[in-house]
């Protein structure tokens, strides 16, 4: 999740403490108080509930939960590993564990699973395995997953003259973009009312964009990109997880790329430089895009925007005939410097069980990692009016491509930041993405 998963209703512009005992969050002083991180503030509500249930049958232990926004929450918790003042506990993402455990700075929690034995099998598939690193240790117990689908404008959609079984039934390839690229463009209003399809367009003057635009993906490109170069056969690496040689260079990447940029220059996707410090989301809640490709945290903030019918389709098909999605999954893990070590193993197995994951997934949110509890969050979704299928149809068919995990992620993104943003404001071509593949493998060598 992300972002993603990713991605993110997570990324916050100002930090924000929320603490179930309006205390701030400090390093545990006694074995039976324990701080738990978080930053997707639609997600708190639920886990308050869960630490006054875990401490209701734990009298004797107290859970501080601190929320922060997304780029606050990886700095301070960066910070807090090197003064020694990190959470007992924190949720956790597949970008970022490989390096914290190459560190030392993760509980393993092998032991704990094999004495309470902890059924890893409860998990929908592969979630439990993500999160073994390399040194064959677990350092997190599933949290919850997320895929990509197209939230889209109802009413831009009907006053464009398609249909939701239009929307849904989309194809995309990178020579013309297929009727993904014609639906994006006749969905460009400019300021005049041409679509972007019509004579007279005017790109440098555009109402209402097809497409909306996030960011420039980095070297993920979750919601971004991800969806469509999975369609092609490319791969971000040679194997996943654990890969060491990025394949940046290959010509079905860049050609995904270059098609995907050239959106802005004709138009239909907002220019990157428009959208620094700008929420996408909201963007598409004012009415400036008719869609947006999200993760499935964003629902609920999607399914809010007074004015604004949302609904939400499937990514198109591509050249090899199937959709694609990215699949992330969170995990809760342990700071290796926490004071109260079996305090927090024992929260992190409440977070990691039935009990928190019901209650999770009743609040229709996200989907958590427990197979019977992501069947009741479908539900919860239902009960509000809101149809998900188009996130769930990529694990029940087997369309998902794995987030990418991988050593150096940190400085991997260093790299692919800057030259992926180069790419899509039209200050380099997608083949100079070639010779920063070339940075990026040195990286491992």
């Amino acid at each position: 999740m992300k972002k993603t998963l990713g991605a993110v209703a997570a990324a916050a512009a100002i930090a924000m403490s929320l603490s179930l005992s309006a205390c701030a969050a400090t390093p545990a002083e006694t074995n039976g108080q324990i701080n738990y991180w978080l930053w997707d503030s639609n997600q708190l509500p639920a886990y308050q509930q869960c630490a006054a249930d875990f401490t209701k049958a734990n009298p004797d232990i107290k859970v501080k939960i601190t929320q922060r926004g997304w780029g606050d929450y990886w700095t301070t918790l960066s910070n807090g590993f090197v003064a020694g003042n990190a959470p007992d506990v924190f949720v956790n993402h597949l970008s970022k564990y490989p390096e914290y455990a190459a560190n030392d700075q993760l509980l393993s929690l092998d032991d704990a699973v094999e004495k309470d034995g902890i059924d890893l099998d409860i998990y929908n598939e592969g979630l439990a395995d993500l999160w073994v690193g390399q040194d064959g240790k677990r350092y997190g117990l599933p949290k919850d997953w997320d895929t990509v689908a197209m939230f889209y404008n109802k009413g831009l959609v009907e006053d464009a003259g398609y249909t939701e079984e239009q929307l849904g039934n989309l194809d995309w390839n990178p020579q013309d973009g297929g009727s993904y690229e014609k639906a994006i463009a006749h969905l460009t209003v400019d300021k005049s009312g041409t679509r972007g399809d019509e004579a007279g367009f005017d790109k440098n003057q555009v109402a209402v964009y097809g497409l909306g635009l996030e960011s420039s993906g980095s070297g993920q490109g979750q919601t971004q990109w991800s969806f469509l170069t999975g369609t092609t056969g490319w791969t971000h690496t040679d194997k996943n997880p654990w890969g060491t040689k990025f394949n940046y260079d290959d010509p079905k990447f860049q050609e995904t790329i270059a098609w995907w940029a050239g959106l802005a220059d004709k138009g239909y996707m907002p220019k990157l430089e428009t959208t620094v410090g700008a929420s996408v989301a909201d963007a598409f809640g004012a009415g400036k895009a008719a869609i947006n490709t999200q993760g499935s945290w964003m629902i609920g903030q999607y399914s809010s925007y007074k004015g604004i019918e949302t609904g939400i389709a499937p990514t198109p098909t591509g050249p090899d005939g199937k959709r694609a999605s990215m699949f992330n999954g969170l995990a809760d893990s342990i700071y290796a410097g926490t004071k109260s070590p079996e305090a927090s193993v024992k929260w992190v197995e409440y977070l990691a069980s039935a009990d928190c994951q019901d209650v999770v997934a009743s609040t229709g949110v996200v989907f958590p990692a427990i197979k019977s509890s992501s069947e009741k969050a479908a539900a919860a979704f239902e009960a509000k009016g809101i149809d998900v299928s188009a996130f769930t149809t990529h694990v029940e068919n087997g369309t998902t491509i794995l987030f990418p995990i991988t050593e150096n992620a940190a400085k991997v993104d260093g790299l692919m930041v800057p030259a992926m943003d180069a790419v899509l404001s039209g200050k380099k071509d997608a083949s100079s993405l070639t010779e920063v593949n070339k940075k990026v493998n040195a990286l491992f060598e």
